[in-house]
């Protein structure tokens, strides 16, 4: 993701807007590493925001404005698979779409290279955490919340199980403007992975999936996220089936999925400061709203290795 990232989303909204998060504990380190842009390595992270990790200190790396902290989650990996800074190349940047993977990404301070450039024969390991940027889901998730204050406004004290206000912005009847979206993004990834093989044939590719944003249960999170009630629901949904597309095409090209979902149930937008993975939209650690904190990075860490295992 991005927009939310680097507008904080403040000046937009009143209310607030959460997302996951949970504590990690174990053997991950939060040590510090260049988090530049070498010019190929035996690692290679590509990505949006969720994996570069704004404002999360320290913020490190060239361009300035892809935000990328030296604590993301694929810092984490490197570190704790003893990959030293000359063999890893974090080409990760806030706002990133699928384009920007074999397109330079103009930032507000700097453009980023195509992302793939850091890809080369030697190339044995490369994650990939994007998607969301490419449906419109930040925006989609601003613009619920704006609706849904209104609503809550209007309404008063009042929930109304089912009242989806902003789902009929995006998905009226059967048909559904974000359904398409989805698949084609879906096309675009299949794209990229084919030029991934290309460039780095021996490499081992992992697609990481996007966490929980809001809960399995309960329709109200409050004044963090006054969402109506059956727009939590379609948020929900709409995140799911961005995930099982991941999922599927990843699968659909010899790469693995990584699944920061389901760790991440329990510890979503609407859980307390101290199990989060992801802020809200007044972060209460250093962070994006709406992005994960330094515990949900390490959360996706701990995903991305269970999944390379030994």
């Amino acid at each position: 993701m991005g927009p939310l990232a680097r507008t904080g989303l403040a000046g937009a909204l009143a209310c607030g807007v959460l997302v996951t998060a949970v504590g990690i504990g174990g053997s991950l380190t939060s040590g510090g590493g260049d988090g530049g842009r070498p010019s190929g390595g035996l690692y290679v992270a590509l990505g949006d925001s969720f994996t570069s990790g704004p404002r999360i200190p320290d913020q490190t790396g060239e361009p300035v404005g892809c935000e990328r902290s030296s604590r993301n989650y694929p810092a984490l990996v490197a570190r704790q698979l003893g990959i030293s800074a000359a063999d890893f190349s974090d080409a990760s940047c806030s706002a990133a779409t699928i384009s920007n993977l074999t397109a330079p990404q103009s930032t507000d301070d700097g453009t980023n290279p195509a992302q793939l450039s850091g890809l080369t024969a030697a190339t044995a390991l490369v994650t990939i955490g994007i998607g969301a940027n490419d449906i419109g889901f930040s925006i989609m998730v601003a613009r619920c919340v704006t609706t849904g204050a209104l609503y809550k406004t209007a309404a008063g004290a009042m929930n109304v199980n089912g009242q989806a206000p902003c789902k009929e912005r995006y998905a009226p009847g059967d048909t559904g403007q974000v359904a398409r979206r989805i698949r084609t993004a879906g096309d675009h990834l299949t794209r990229a992975l084919n030029d991934v093989k290309h460039r780095a044939p021996k490499a081992r590719i992992y697609i990481v999936g996007y966490p929980a944003i809001l809960p399995a249960e309960g329709a109200d999170c409050g004044s963090d996220m006054p969402l109506a009630p059956g727009d939590v629901a379609f948020l929900r949904e709409t995140e799911r089936q961005l995930n099982a597309m991941l999922r599927e095409r990843a699968e659909a090209a010899g790469a693995t999925y990584v699944d920061t979902f389901t760790p991440s149930i329990g510890h979503d937008a609407c859980s307390s400061a101290a199990i989060r993975w992801i802020e809200p939209l007044r972060p209460s650690s250093p962070a994006a709203a709406v992005h994960p904190n330094e515990r949900g990075e390490r959360g996706m860490a701990a995903a991305v290795l269970r999944a390379v295992g030994p």
